[in-house]
């Protein structure tokens, strides 16, 4: 992102009160590689770039949100006018900090999480989210699992380490104890599924998710 752009995303945070989206995404062709047996590369990036249209969909009509802002090595097919911040693509933890820090200097107290591949996510339940993140300072939605973390909302001035990877439901309410905040868990079908297996894919068919989304 150019100096340019964060000046005009500067002003468009001073316009408007809410959080700001952080949607992460690597680049498309390295993305759900656990599918590669089920899709042909092509499908896989065509799915990837329709789960990602969903969350844009769904992050830009929360009315809790005043800002979506992608995190992504690449631009691709994200709308021209919602903000890439770059990613080296090295590390998703890292990447989510800069993002989280230039934010902060913005102006940005609300800060949502979330990934590309929530396919069923809506706006009310981003908005849920957030609004559970108002009341502790920190808000996780955990996977159907229960072990990872399929989004996050801080609202807390301070310095977060995020925890992606491994057992990260566990490691982030660790951290948001370590900064004082007070974790609520909010569990909702949208951010419980995410597309990891394909399982996960054979349930998107079932819900005829894909057809409904090109129609």
């Amino acid at each position: 992102m150019s100096l340019t752009m964060l000046r005009d995303l500067t002003q468009r945070l001073d316009q408007r009160r809410g959080a700001c989206a952080l949607i992460a995404i690597k680049e498309r062709m390295h993305c759900k590689t656990r599918l590669a047996e089920a899709l042909a590369p092509r499908a896989r990036v065509e799915l990837v770039r329709s789960m990602l249209a969903a969350v844009l969909s769904a992050a830009g009509g929360a009315q809790t949100v005043r800002q979506v802002i992608v995190v992504s090595p690449e631009r691709d097919s994200v709308p021209a006018e919602v903000p890439v911040l770059a990613d080296s693509g090295e590390c998703l933890n890292s990447a989510l900090t800069q993002a989280h820090r230039v934010l902060h200097e913005f102006g940005c107290r609300e800060v949502v999480i979330l990934p590309a591949d929530l396919p069923t996510i809506t706006a009310a339940e981003i908005d849920a989210l957030i609004r559970a993140g108002r009341r502790g300072g920190f808000a996780i939605a955990p996977d159907a699992a229960g072990v990872g973390t399929n989004a996050l909302c801080l609202v807390s001035p301070h310095p977060f380490r995020f925890q992606f990877g491994s057992d990260s439901q566990r490691l982030h309410l660790k951290e948001a104890e370590r900064t004082g905040l007070s974790p609520q868990v909010v569990r909702l079908p949208g951010l419980e599924f995410d597309v990891d297996s394909p399982h996960d894919l054979a349930r998107l068919e079932e819900q005829r998710w894909l057809a409904r989304l090109q129609a």
